[in-house]
């Protein structure tokens, strides 16, 4: 496997900070904090939408609570699994399990703690819709997801579906109900998901394969249909980041937002399309990171 030096900057980052000893930074890790952000963001900013004047606190951190715990549940349960396959790469063998930190058996007993407390969370303190969704979040995540990845590249699209739900679940917490407002929240995520994950893929596609995962087509030698599907998706994206203004949840001040992040999302994905190369795939990878939290404040904060 023959990498140069710039190709192992982020996976060799990423073994220092996982290779630090302690119990805090392992459950860091294992629960994928940086992931539950995410879930933390999305879940508010679902509840935001489908609130109509004051925000209810208490059922908001209710949400958010229980909601995060699904998501960890999901994190803990997918590295127990593939614990073993996680010692084949060089951006996971440092992990608290492939690297023997924590045992097994604690992190199997800790992921479905965290699922079974939050899931009864949501039904006690919010609804039970909400937690359908977080327990649907977990199964898809763990039952499908993750045995996929080493099947098809499919495993992509299905992984993405788990990681739409949590803005949905904000959204039920207020209207019980999946409305139009809710399949927006969940289609911008999915489809946000797509060019941010097939990046990744792109970057690390040696590390994943090495590892017998497929997440990439087989057939795609050159990345001509990773890079196409990035902006069939990244097309996808823009359309459906447009709907909350022609719904008339936001207003002239989100078109005009949305519209420039949209126009930055698809530069990239065309230059990925146009070069396949590891540093165009990085400059997808990055926009994305930076256009999601964007695109959610704008929709929160110009709320109409």
């Amino acid at each position: 496997m023959n990498r140069n030096t710039s190709e192992l900057t982020i996976p060799l980052e990423v073994a220092r900070e996982e290779a630090e000893p302690g119990i805090w930074s392992d459950l860091m890790v294992l629960t994928k904090a940086r992931l539950s952000l995410l879930v933390i963001i999305t879940t508010f900013v679902g509840f935001c939408a489908a609130t109509d004047g004051r925000l209810d606190w208490l059922l908001l951190m209710n949400a958010v609570l229980g909601t995060t715990l699904a998501a960890g549940s999901a994190a803990v349960l997918n590295q127990f699994i593939e614990c073993n396959v996680d010692r084949l790469m060089e951006r996971t063998r440092y992990r608290p399990l492939p690297a023997g930190r924590v045992k097994p058996s604690h992190a199997l007993a800790l992921g479905i703690v965290m699922g079974v407390v939050g899931v009864a969370w949501l039904v006690v303190t919010v609804n039970s819709l909400s937690a359908l969704l977080a327990a649907a979040t977990i199964l898809i995540y763990i039952a499908a997801y993750t045995p996929l990845k080493r099947r098809t590249a499919l495993c992509t699209i299905v992984g993405a579906i788990s990681g739409a739900i949590p803005p949905v679940i904000g959204w039920v917490a207020v209207k019980p109900s999946l409305s139009l407002g809710a399949w927006v929240l969940f289609g911008i995520l999915f489809t946000w998901q797509m060019p941010h994950f097939l990046a990744i893929a792109w970057m690390y596609r040696d590390d994943y394969a090495g590892a017998g995962f497929v997440m990439l087509r087989r057939d795609d030698v050159t990345g001509s249909k990773t890079a196409m599907d990035s902006l069939l998706y990244t097309f996808a994206l823009i359309v459906i980041t447009l709907i909350p203004y022609h719904m008339g949840m936001n207003g002239d001040i989100y078109l005009g937002g949305a519209l420039l992040l949209d126009g930055v999302m698809l530069l990239f994905a065309v230059q990925f399309l146009i070069e396949r190369e590891r540093a165009s795939a990085r400059r997808l990878f990055f926009a994305s990171i930076l256009f999601l939290p964007l695109i959610l404040g704008l929709m929160v904060f110009t709320k109409a």
